[in-house]
């Protein structure tokens, strides 16, 4: 049964540009009320101008940057103070570092770190149980196709995608019963602005989708009357994963570092 978003207020991390906005103008279409944050807080207030005026939603910006101590509960607090009603959440904040691993600076991996997993377990520590109260929103964790195998060259950004695809399917069975939808979902390269932040050659030289493909895939699988606790996205990207397990550990960490350092070249 496709799930209903009148009346619910969906919670969108990362919401200035790529995936988040991509959720934020789809759900507004669907009718969901939003809390938009993210760190530019210009962005979010046009965004949330737009899709209250296209939609007669009601779209809160909350400029917040995640990547610190205690954001979890920072952000937590600022939606109480706002007196809003959270019945789904979509952690999709998040960023990589393209490098050799030694060669990458210990401030922005702690960063990484921070902002791909401990804000992200902090904010859905934060909001689940009400959510699981709810019983009929979503609990979406943006993880990666990075997440299911070893990222010579990404090696931090791999780990905490393995992480939240692991930390997800695990919610995933704990909610059963409670009619919240969980899902980790796993695109693979996508048209987004987080090459310009880890670095051109983070693709690897593969294909990348429409950030409304993915979109338009991760939706439709909410709307199966039993969604699934994961979603890779794209054909060729669910294909080059089940190679990966195919083929053994050695044998893929080899080839991805050979296609990473290869791309890193061009």
């Amino acid at each position: 049964m496709p799930v209903d978003y009148r009346n619910q207020t969906t919670l969108i991390t990362g919401a200035s540009s790529g995936l988040g906005v991509e959720f934020a103008r789809r759900l507004a279409a669907r009718g969901s009320h939003l809390v938009l944050v993210a760190r530019r807080g210009d962005r979010l207030e046009r965004l949330a101008a737009e899709l209250s005026a296209a939609h007669g939603v009601t779209a809160t910006p909350i400029a917040m940057d995640l990547a610190v101590p205690g954001a979890g509960a920072a952000l937590s607090a600022a939606v109480a103070e706002h007196g809003l009603p959270v019945t789904s959440l979509i952690n999709n904040a998040g960023f990589g570092t393209h490098s050799p691993f030694h060669e990458a600076g210990p401030q922005r991996l702690t960063d990484e770190i921070t902002l791909n997993v401990t804000s992200l377990t902090e904010i859905t520590r934060a909001f689940i149980e009400p959510l699981r109260a709810h019983g009929k929103g979503v609990l979406i964790n943006v993880a990666s196709i990075a997440g299911y195998q070893p990222g010579p060259t990404l090696a931090v950004y791999a780990a905490t995608k393995a992480f939240v695809l692991n930390f997800t399917e695990a919610l995933w069975f704990e909610s059963r019963g409670t009619g919240l939808r969980v899902m980790a979902l796993a695109p693979g390269a996508t048209e987004t602005e987080f090459f310009d932040v880890a670095g051109q050659g983070a693709d690897g030289g593969t294909r990348r989708m429409r950030a409304d493909q993915v979109i338009d895939a991760a939706l439709k699988a909410l709307d199966r009357r039993n969604p699934p606790p994961s979603l890779i996205t794209g054909r060729a990207n669910r294909i080059m994963i089940g190679a990966g397990r195919l083929a053994g550990r050695r044998l893929t960490t080899t080839a991805l570092g050979t296609m990473m350092s290869q791309s890193a070249r061009r």
